[in-house]
């Protein structure tokens, strides 16, 4: 008897002729049948079908009892989105800007397919805004996997952490994979929760999928093309809100350009005598290891720290947020940083509430919750706030110091885009002069939505 069998992360095909099955299935000498990654399951199937009987023992998933009890009108991009993914047979990429709805042609995903439902995402906040999403539209138990959780329902929603720890062992659960913020999924661990999983229905999410080390090819294999985008400049007006954005140079002070050009060469005369090439993929992490066996190295650490810490933190730079948290004492800001110590400095010094990886999930939700409010008209976070957190009443971002990544610099602008009645916003990126911070901005604004 022809059958197929899920098996910790793979698809045991027994009884089936080789030439009928696709490239991926191979012979395993172990237990004498052709084997896939459980990924493979729908391919597998389109082979078989209507030229083997066989039993399918792989797949668990089932069909949901119902579908959504709760129905918004989707917007234009909205329904052309879900359009474009239906055509690709279920498996594919959607781009939208941070604010578009992104959830939403989720859940209408989820609502044409009607199959178990696994859902991904990168941060515990954006697992808790997914439940409330879900327990609300489908009006049914939400089952949640991660943060000291794991309840399995036919709905669920995990962290990419949990993810590719539990596939193994759910992987023939879940009819569909939702990846929200998916260009997370590339790589060696991440990946696993795409590879190891039956799902033949996938949709990922993401404003930006392009990354640094150009893995963004992967997501063909693991959900499938790109098949829709639509970025900032498309929808700001009639479904993000109208904005601006304005870079902002200023200078060091005298005694803070000497001690910075003091503390450069001191880093720089390192790394060129010990033939460190920072440009290059192990550039950063050789400068590390070296850096950590001498005093001379310790030095030039020190001395990188503090160069960068004049660049963030210049006088001038400081002086000039001032001025814009009183300019804009009317509206709602976030102030963007690149680390923590300078998001607690900056807390410290304006007395405005900090978010960042440290503070807890209730601390964050009450904080959030009063600059909703109107309580605090500004918070200060490094990098927490990047991604997928709403906060609709916010309309001024300051990015004081960040990366060269343009996805970054784009999530930033995101988060206060998202429209609410005829709020315009502004993005504000702070540059500390002749500094490393201007070729950083530089590389990081190479996008349609900064130009």
């Amino acid at each position: 008897m022809s059958e197929l069998r899920f098996v910790a992360g793979t698809v045991e095909i027994r009884g089936v002729d080789p030439s009928l099955l696709p490239p991926s299935c191979l012979w395993d000498v172990r237990t004498e049948c052709h084997r896939a990654p459980a990924s493979a399951y729908a391919d597998i199937v389109r082979a078989l079908h209507g030229k083997v009987v066989y039993e399918d023992r792989a797949r668990r998933y089932e069909e949901l009892p119902h579908g959504a009890r709760v129905h918004r009108e989707p917007r234009p991009y909205q329904t052309e989105a879900i359009a474009a993914w239906r055509a690709a047979r279920g498996r594919a990429v959607v781009v939208l800007p941070t604010g578009a709805g992104k959830t939403h042609v989720a859940t209408l995903a989820i609502d044409d397919k009607r199959r178990s439902t696994l859902v991904v995402a990168p941060t515990l906040d954006l697992v808790r805004q997914w439940y409330d999403l879900l327990r609300t539209t489908f009006a049914m138990k939400i089952g949640l996997v991660g943060g000291g959780e794991h309840d399995v329902q036919p709905i669920t929603v995990t962290t990419y952490d949990s993810a590719y720890l539990h596939v193994e062992h759910l992987g023939d659960r879940f009819g569909m994979l939702v990846f929200d913020e998916c260009h997370h999924l590339p790589g060696a661990t991440y990946a696993l929760s795409a590879r190891l999983a039956l799902a033949p229905y996938r949709l990922g999410l993401t404003a930006t999928p392009e990354r640094t080390d150009g893995r963004e090819r992967e997501l063909d294999e693991l959900i499938g093309p790109i098949v829709y985008r639509r970025d900032i400049t498309d929808l700001t007006g009639a479904f993000l809100a109208e904005y601006e954005t304005e870079t902002v140079v200023v200078d060091l002070a005298p005694d803070e350009r000497a001690e910075y050009e003091s503390e450069r060469a001191i880093y720089r005369g390192f790394v060129e005598r010990n033939g460190i090439r920072m440009g290059s993929p192990t550039g950063w992490s050789d400068f590390i290891m070296l850096s950590s066996r001498s005093v001379e190295g310790r030095r030039a650490m020190q001395a990188y720290r503090r160069q960068r810490e004049l660049a963030f933190t210049a006088r001038e730079k400081l002086a000039y947020l001032e001025h814009l948290l009183d300019e804009h004492r009317g509206d709602r800001a976030i102030i963007f940083t690149q680390d923590n110590a300078t998001a607690y400095a900056v807390s410290k010094r304006f007395l405005v509430p900090t978010i960042t990886h440290q503070t807890k999930i209730k601390e964050r939700s009450a904080i959030l919750a009063g600059l909703a409010a109107g309580t605090y008209r500004a918070v200060v976070t490094s990098k927490v706030l990047n991604e997928g957190v709403d906060v609709p009443d916010a309309n001024v971002a300051i990015v004081l110091s960040g990366s060269g990544s343009v996805r970054e610099h784009v999530q930033r602008l995101g988060r206060v885009l998202r429209k609410k009645g005829d709020k315009r916003a502004i993005a504000y990126e702070l540059v500390t002069g002749a500094t490393t911070e201007t070729m950083t901005s530089e590389r990081r604004r190479e996008h349609v939505a900064w130009r």
